[in-house]
């Protein structure tokens, strides 16, 4: 494993110095966590060529020893030291300062900068989330994991399902198999909605009951060692009308399309095009939800994402989602999503709960 880290490290310092800083302040609990194993809060890693400083306080400091590979531990005393004054402590004959702007507040920001203000301080983000798309071979057996708990978990919950049973209750008893079978958390709120609130598309399951055809909307993942699932399956708890099975037939019809051309090399605009003609073709192009689906590892929504802006080719060891939707106000919502790995000859479910209209 600290090989593992090492290779990482080396391979964002191949990027630095392809950048105009001279060290990095990454502040992502997950990009720390890709970098150097260390999982915990409360830490700042300072990223220099002549060696990386990992910054935390008394509540994780012998967690960080335990698992931080490839930096040096320091323990900041709040009570004594600004957050400033430690990264400025540490940054040398640094003269150029990159920071994850995604991840910290300006509020916390302006104080850090009180103490850095003979530095050349400039916002960098992306720089190790380019590194994380292309997943290794103990990223995917995580999330093969992580998405087989979140199979299994469903096709328990779904014996659940009666007339009356609530959205909180059934979303509850989702998360609580998830855990059971292992999982670490859940890897988001569990989206879980009925009839016309499944138009939704990150509705919150409430105290509403499930009816005789309503649509069942559910969203949600399992979590193995930090690596995430994201899996939705829609389904009409008794007979369908003629509208549900033309919008759901809609959906499916998209997201098989577009694994027909799934494999290394297609673009992201290309195929959130194909989702979209297809949405457009049955009528539902005002309806449908912008964007096919995002990359997932570490974080729940990360690169590349695939949308109409995205102009990436698609690389092997890519996992993404293909998740096409239709949202219809005051009726209800469609969507179906997928985990797939992008493979050297297409790609790979990682996803397998079927998909049907029919729950049972």
């Amino acid at each position: 494993m600290n090989a593992l880290y090492l290779e990482r490290q080396r391979k964002l310092q191949l990027k630095l110095n392809e950048s105009s800083v001279d060290a990095l302040l990454i502040l992502g609990f997950e990009n720390i966590r890709y970098l150097t194993g260390y999982s915990g809060n409360a830490a700042y890693l300072l990223f220099r060529s002549d060696g990386h400083i990992l910054i935390t306080d008394y509540r994780y400091y012998q967690r960080a020893l335990n698992e931080t590979v490839g930096a040096t531990i320091y323990e900041r005393d709040r009570e004594a030291q600004t957050l400033g004054e430690a990264i400025k402590s540490f940054l040398g004959k640094s003269h150029t300062l990159g920071f994850e702007s995604n991840f910290i507040t300006v509020g916390t920001w302006q104080e850090v900068l009180k103490s850095l203000d003979t530095f050349d301080v400039k916002p960098v983000n992306g720089l190790v989330e380019s590194i994380r798309a292309r997943k290794e071979p103990i990223e995917i057996a995580a999330m093969r994991k992580a998405a087989a708990i979140a199979d299994e978990a469903l096709s328990q919950t779904l014996k659940l399902i009666e007339t009356g049973v609530t959205e909180r209750d059934l979303a509850l008893e989702l998360d609580y198999r998830m855990k059971k079978l292992g999982s670490d958390g859940v890897s988001f709120d569990t989206i879980l909605l009925f009839g016309e609130r499944s138009a939704l598309p990150h509705g919150k399951p409430g105290d509403t009951a499930l009816s005789e055809g309503d649509f069942i909307l559910v969203d949600f993942g399992a979590v193995i060692n930090g690596y995430r699932s994201d899996m939705t399956r829609t389904y009409v708890h008794g007979e369908p009308s003629a509208q549900q099975r033309h919008m759901y037939e809609a959906v499916e019809v998209a997201q098989r399309q577009c694994f027909a051309q799934l494999a290394p090399g297609i673009s992201c605009k290309t195929l959130n095009a194909i989702s979209e003609q297809v949405l457009t073709e049955y009528g539902y192009k005002k309806f449908a939800g912008k964007g096919l689906g995002h990359g997932v590892g570490l974080f729940l929504h990360e690169f590349p994402f695939i949308n109409r802006t995205t102009d990436y080719a698609l690389e092997v060891g890519n996992v993404i989602t293909i998740e096409p939707g239709v949202y219809l106000p005051e009726i209800g919502g469609v969507r179906l999503e997928d985990d797939v790995l992008i493979t050297e000859h297409g790609f790979e479910f990682l996803t397998h709960a079927p998909k049907h209209i029919h729950w049972k």
